[in-house]
């Protein structure tokens, strides 16, 4: 990783004058189909996000960690495969403890240490611990009113390595319903509201306001902090939205404009936040000194109702198999664009294959600083395919983990996948009559079957033997990168389990 920065300065054709700032945008439950540039036939206009890919590179083999939020999130911040930990399935809620574990290294704290400010704006999900009226935050939170919300937060983003957080504990469906500044509550819940999920509110919280609110949070970061990164201080920004998850709540301005229904019109206004995001580096004069990362933490929700979309020629998987929660494509192939002028080249596309665990490794090439053996057991560097140097895919096989737990295991474009069902919420459920009686593997081509219509389980025994004891190696190991053997936390790591349920 020494060689980073000779590379970088190589690729820029002179020395890099100072570390990168980094802003990492995280949609929350947009599907790879939603973004116009991905799917020529899509019906939902995003042109920020279309010009940013104009202006860099569109990776359209890049995949999340999960099929659903929380071990996304985990995986990107740690560089680790969050069925290493001890969430093995499902995600938390807005008062669950803290995942990430205690001295396990993050992105955030790594960067701090190489002297970036950090900071996060969104969505953590991530587990929090919330201060109880009689001073104990262990015991299991039941209505949320238990809370003393007048006290500081612990074990939440500032404790993982972030200088500075603003956004909600959780899902926008899950309470409580407040904004977090640091490690307070920005007013004290005093009524209960329900979106989706009934529970405590601050009074003047409304769901329909948060993406706005994060859209100025972000922009107002960037540009207060602008003239330190001019000055030799980068930031690293991570912006989780929580947006177009449910509730899917487009603005006034917003809605009707997709033609299609109000996700499509949730859709067009994440662009525009992005939109406004971007051009808060482009006004502060940081646009050609910042890598810019968006992508996705899943695939799109049915809530996005694909009935509606699909009668109207949009399909958010842009004809991949299944949605979010599920183990086939649909749940977790995300989009991903990124742009750092000067360092990538405009216009540029790659299909080789990327996971976003993988943003630690590559933060770690850039600095040129290596890596404990310890930490991001599953993040393995993209920098080449930024720069264009690789010979070949530097990733070659990726594991995909769906939210009751399944696993599938991907290597070129084969897909060996550990349950006869969707692992999710697509037919067929688990455990549902049309998944009894189904092969208990499924063997994908994606090459000649990019909807995971036909299963060659039975026609290829030896490639369904290798790559079962890929994976088997991968589990032992702790880790799926060269190095020291590392400890699975939790409960013992099942890689097929009999009579799933799907949460």
């Amino acid at each position: 990783m020494a060689i980073a920065a000779a590379s970088l300065a190589s690729a820029a054709g002179g020395p890099v004058a100072r570390k990168p700032n980094i802003v990492y945008i995280l949609a929350d439950d947009l599907g790879y189909g939603d973004v116009r540039c991905f799917n020529a036939q899509g019906k939902i206009a995003t042109p920020h996000l279309d010009r940013l890919a104009a202006a860099g590179l569109r990776c359209t083999d890049t995949h999340s960690g999960s099929a659903v939020c929380t071990p996304t999130r985990y995986g990107i911040l740690t560089g680790r495969y969050s069925w290493r930990s001890a969430l093995k399935s499902g995600v938390l809620n807005g008062y669950s403890d803290r995942l990430i574990e205690p001295g396990r290294q993050t992105v955030p704290a790594f960067l701090h240490q190489q002297g970036y400010r950090t900071a996060c704006v969104g969505k953590w999900h991530l587990g929090m611990e919330w201060p109880r009226g009689k001073g104990d935050r262990t015991e299991n939170i039941k209505s949320g009113w238990e809370v003393d919300y007048g006290r500081p937060i612990v074990n939440g983003p500032l404790s993982v390595g972030f200088d500075a957080y603003f956004g909600i504990s959780a899902s926008l469906d899950m309470p409580p319903y407040v904004f977090i500044r640091g490690d307070r509550t920005v007013g004290i819940p005093t009524v209960e509201k329900t979106y989706v999920r009934k529970g405590p509110a601050a009074a003047d919280f409304e769901a329909i306001d948060v993406l706005p609110a994060l859209a100025r949070e972000a922009a107002s970061f960037i540009e207060s902090n602008a003239e330190a990164a001019r000055g030799g201080k980068p930031f690293f920004l991570y912006v989780p939205l929580a947006a177009p998850h449910a509730p899917i709540l487009p603005t006034a301005e917003w809605r009707g404009k997709s033609g299609l229904n109000d996700y499509g019109d949730f859709v067009m206004q994440v662009d525009d936040a992005v939109g406004r995001i971007v051009a808060s580096l482009e006004s502060s004069g940081l646009a050609d000194d910042t890598l810019v990362i968006f992508t996705s933490d899943n695939g799109c929700s049915p809530v996005a109702k694909y009935p509606e979309l699909l009668a109207k020629g949009h399909d958010p998987s842009a004809g991949y198999r299944g949605t979010k929660a599920d183990i086939f494509e649909g749940g977790h192939r995300v989009p991903f664009i990124v742009r750092w002028p000067g360092t990538v080249k405009p216009g540029t596309v790659s299909d080789q294959l990327v996971c976003l665990t993988d943003l630690f490794a590559t933060c770690a090439e850039i600095v040129g600083t290596s890596l404990a053996s310890s930490a991001a057991e599953d993040s393995i560097s993209f920098l080449p395919i930024l720069l264009g140097t690789g010979n070949g895919a530097a990733r070659t096989s990726i594991v995909h983990h769906s939210i009751n737990g399944s696993f599938a295991i991907r290597e070129g474009s084969w897909k060996l996948i550990f349950c006869p069902d969707s692992g999710g919420w697509s037919p067929p459920r688990p455990g549902s009559d049309e998944a009894k009686g189904l092969p208990p593997v499924q063997l994908y081509d994606l090459s000649k079957d990019r909807a995971e219509r036909r299963n060659l389980q039975a026609e290829h025994p030896e490639i369904v033997a290798r790559l079962t004891r890929q994976i088997e190696q991968f589990i032992a190991d702790g880790r799926s990168t060269p190095g020291a053997p590392q400890h699975n936390d939790g409960a013992p790591i099942v890689l097929i389990k009999r009579n799933q349920k799907t949460p």
